[in-house]
């Protein structure tokens, strides 16, 4: 289904957009005049958004463009007037096709599509109300997109709700992405570019440091703040927890169907830029032309770049550069600069409905085999059989489609969060909680199920906003109090323990409690361990065999 089909098909689709997203929409376009607050760089004033006070648009450092293009954030330079922040500042200059036809059209429609530019280094904040004193926990969002789309501007990552509703300071962020930010240039660049690593995650960073320095004034405690991400947002966290430069800057983490076991070799990450600099014509001698070329001739290589950082071709992430990330943030250990932050971590069910090409509709036992062989690769059909039936017998009735999408979301999504969880248990120095969202969406006759992102307007409380997503039964605002609680508990103690859902007990790696989240919740003990132990160990004999 393209996007305009289904902006045609049906009244669900038109009553998210006529509501929701039109009230969305709305807020942006009559703000009410708010409060001015004193940051270290000037005077910036917001606006009073259904009781909440939002600034928009805040830089927290300097443009990227011109001399500071592929070079490390700076500080921006201080102001004298106060800056009107009443909307939405520049996203990080991206590919449209990175994510437009590339995601669910009920997803789609959660992008506001604000201009890009390389000006982009911006947060958005929304708090209950402003000045010192308050001392409230400050949750900060990190986008999806992997490391190549997205923004902190999307619809369903509005923070009005939050802090109306659970007292906290909300903030969304935009950084470099693409070539822009995780073009790997200190291998190849000279001195000037010895730092010129991992750009888009030194930039959140710095985001981080303009919070420590002035959330208060905000009503936040800059010594309680929380970084938590959806997807490459949760690939995000991951490798900020390693990264020496982070250290301090936040308190507690939460990862959300993305996780970052290993980032990309030094050797792989010279490939991808020789590869980047070849489509340009330039040789790895002549990095100081690209400051010279368009953000459109910059973008032009990156279309089709691995969606996985350090497979083959062009490729964009963190990259193990010895120094800014210097280990693989969670192998063979969890990251020991984070050992005492706590860590909330999980997937969705069937995370791949969410992607192109996906099996939402009923297949036969021989095409449900010949997907899963294709998925597994080196399998043998005796192999592939085994799986398939550990699978029949955990998920007992549950049909081929259903069992197929588990099955692959296990093999992607949530082999790289168990690792991360178990590692983290194994440290033994701070608690992780885990959970496994299991509620499906009834949109599109309920073929999308639990797809990716389905969680996120259920963390924000935006449930409304995200019909398009979730449809408009009356159980979305039960699920979305005990999901946002029990997210702003973790935020505020560490622990995400609330009167609305059971006792959520720490991840062991021996009882394995994992939160099972749906209208119900359940604290299940290794819920489909087995089956998930064996898939799991099949891909690890492929790619041995492979030499991976």
């Amino acid at each position: 289904m393209d996007r305009r089909s289904f902006l045609g098909f049906g009244t669900l689709a038109m009553s998210a957009l006529n509501s929701g997203l039109a009230r969305a929409f709305a807020d942006d376009d009559n703000p009410a005049p708010g409060a001015t607050v004193t940051t270290t760089r000037g005077k910036i004033r917001g606006t009073i958004e259904d009781k909440v006070h939002a600034f928009k648009g805040v830089p927290y450092a300097a443009s990227t463009a011109g001399s500071n293009r592929f070079l490390p954030p700076v500080k921006r330079e201080p102001w004298t007037d106060v800056r009107d922040c009443f909307e939405l500042g520049l996203r990080a200059p991206q590919l449209a096709s990175s994510f437009h036809g590339q995601v669910p059209p009920e997803f789609e429609v959660m992008d506001r599509n604000e201009p890009m530019g390389e000006d982009c280094l911006v947060l958005n904040i929304w708090t209950p109300s402003v000045g010192r004193g308050h001392r409230r926990p400050v949750m900060v969002w990190l986008h999806g997109g992997g490391y190549t789309s997205g923004s902190g501007g999307f619809i369903c990552y509005d923070g009005t709700e939050l802090a109306k509703k659970h007292d906290v300071v909300s903030i969304s962020l935009n950084h470099r992405l693409t070539a822009f930010g995780y073009l790997y240039l200190a291998g190849m660049g000279g001195e000037k570019y010895a730092n010129s690593s991992n750009l888009g995650n030194l930039d959140i960073i710095a985001a981080l440091e303009w919070i420590r320095d002035n959330i208060e004034a905000f009503g936040g405690d800059p010594g309680n703040v929380t970084i938590f991400g959806q997807s490459g947002g949760g690939g995000k966290v991951s490798s900020l927890m390693a990264m020496p430069g982070a250290k301090g800057l936040f308190h507690r983490a939460i990862v959300e169907s993305g996780a970052a076991v290993r980032g990309m070799s030094r050797d792989a990450a010279d490939k991808s830029t020789e590869m980047y600099l070849a489509k340009l014509n330039l040789k790895p001698t002549e990095v100081d032309r690209l400051q010279t070329l368009s953000i459109d001739e910059l973008l032009a290589p990156t279309a089709g770049a691995a969606p996985v950082p350090g497979a083959p071709g062009i490729a964009f992430g963190p990259v193990v550069d010895g120094h800014s990330l210097p280990v693989n943030p969670f192998d063979p250990v969890a990251p020991e600069i984070a050992a005492d932050i706590p860590l909330l971590i999980g997937t969705v069910e069937t995370e791949v409905a969410f992607f192109p090409g996906q099996i939402l509709d009923p297949i036969d036992d021989a095409t449900f085999h010949a997907r899963v062989k294709q998925m597994l690769r080196t399998a043998s059909d005796d192999q592939v059989d085994q799986v398939i039936a550990a699978y029949r017998t955990g998920r007992p009735g549950a049909s081929n489609t259903d069992l197929y999408l588990a099955l692959a979301s296990d093999a992607t999504f949530r082999v790289g969060v168990l690792t991360e969880a178990e590692r983290k248990a194994e440290q033994g120095r701070a608690a992780v909680y885990q959970y496994y969202f299991t509620w499906r969406s009834p949109v599109r006759e309920g073929k999308l199920r639990s797809f990716h992102t389905i969680e996120i307007p259920f963390v924000f409380g935006n449930v409304d906003a995200a019909k398009s997503m979730l449809g408009s039964g009356e159980d979305r605002y039960a699920l979305a109090e005990k999901i946002s609680s029990a997210w702003v508990a973790f935020a505020r103690t560490g622990n995400p323990d609330t009167t609305l859902a059971p006792h959520w007990e720490p991840f062991d790696t021996e009882k394995r409690p994992v939160m099972v989240i749906n209208d119900e919740w359940k604290l299940v003990s290794d819920p489909h361990g087995e089956e998930q132990r064996l898939l799991h160990s099949i891909q690890v004999q492929g790619a041995a065999s492979r030499g991976a």
